[in-house]
């Protein structure tokens, strides 16, 4: 059905075509996908690339078979979080597109392994997509990221990570060093000013740290903020029945602190405790490590390393 000018799918698809298995539709001029998708249950690969698609129907999540969804150069600026159903789901594409967002359970794809999201409208990145257990490649060139989730690449199944032509990020998380990486185009020189994200500066370097982390730690501090020493003892407290934490209210917690313990900000890439409120980073420009040779030209790209500690701050070492 590829190359017909298409601009909707057969209501009766799925009565036609129960057993139907691979669906290619790309390069047509469909606009939405409508509900009639979600009953081709035995459905494993999905091609919508180069159509004009502007809506994708939450009914996507009912294709429990799909391996392979493809909806590459179209006109969507979200999609539904029924694509976190798709527990079998290994290929996603949905570069070229204006997304701004990524779906808020996209986490849930435990078998996804290649994540296409390049050329959209993205500023960040959720931080539970550090915890895909299966993802292996991540292609986020040309967005607008200014930063990247403090455990990119904690995962040891996450080998590739391209973040080209994202002219805002000068900060890649220590966990990418000795992974492939694509940075082209990054750390372009731009004044703090037009960038209203938390900064920290080191000698003429500066990155762009993740909305979400409230403050930033040094060497002079001895001393961990109260509540970021009580989300840590929390954490510790009910680790092991963190999956039902119905017993703690939003009144006796604030439904933001909640989620947080349920997914930390990261984990100290020096001794994995996990870190709520605040972070004490380090940076190790690029310019000066053995990677050096594999980037061309000068970089004000560094890695990051996010420390629990003053103790872990001055004992990380990145070469080590």
């Amino acid at each position: 059905m590829k190359r017909n000018s298409l601009t909707t799918l057969p209501e009766n698809l799925a009565q036609k075509l129960p057993n139907l298995v691979e669906l290619y539709l790309h390069s047509n001029n469909i606009v939405v996908v409508p509900e009639a998708i979600g009953s081709l249950v035995k459905l494993q690969c999905l091609d919508l690339s180069d159509n004009a698609l502007e809506i994708v129907c939450p009914e996507i999540g009912r294709l429990r078979a799909l391996r392979h969804l493809r909806l590459a150069n179209n006109q969507l600026q979200f999609l539904p979080p029924e694509v976190g159903d798709l527990k079998e789901l290994q290929t996603l594409d949905i570069s070229t597109n204006r997304l701004l967002t990524l779906p808020e359970r996209l986490h849930l794809c435990l078998s996804l392994q290649y994540l296409t999201v390049d050329r959209n409208r993205l500023w960040c990145v959720p931080r539970h997509l550090c915890q895909l257990p299966s993802l292996n490649e991540l292609s986020m060139a040309g967005n607008r990221l200014a930063f990247l989730p403090l455990d990119l690449g904690r995962s040891r199944e996450l080998q590739y990570v391209y973040v080209d032509n994202n002219i805002h990020l000068k900060g890649l998380p220590s966990f990418l060093y000795n992974k492939v990486i694509g940075r082209s185009g990054c750390g372009a020189p731009i004044q703090v000013s037009e960038v209203k994200l938390l900064s920290f500066s080191s000698g003429q370097l500066t990155v762009f740290l993740p909305a979400e982390v409230k403050a930033i730690g040094t060497e002079k501090d001895h001393v961990l903020p109260l509540q970021e020493l009580a989300m840590r003892t929390l954490h510790h407290t009910y680790h092991a029945s963190l999956k039902d934490l119905g017993f703690l209210s939003p009144v006796s917690l604030p439904r933001s602190l909640l989620e947080l313990l349920h997914y930390p900000l990261g984990y100290c890439h020096r001794c994995s405790e996990p870190m709520f409120t605040i972070v004490y980073p380090k940076l190790f420009p690029l310019r000066e490590t053995p990677m050096a040779g594999l980037h061309q030209g000068r970089t004000t790209v560094s890695f990051v390393a996010y420390c629990c500690s003053t103790q872990c701050l001055q004992t990380f070492d990145l070469l080590s």
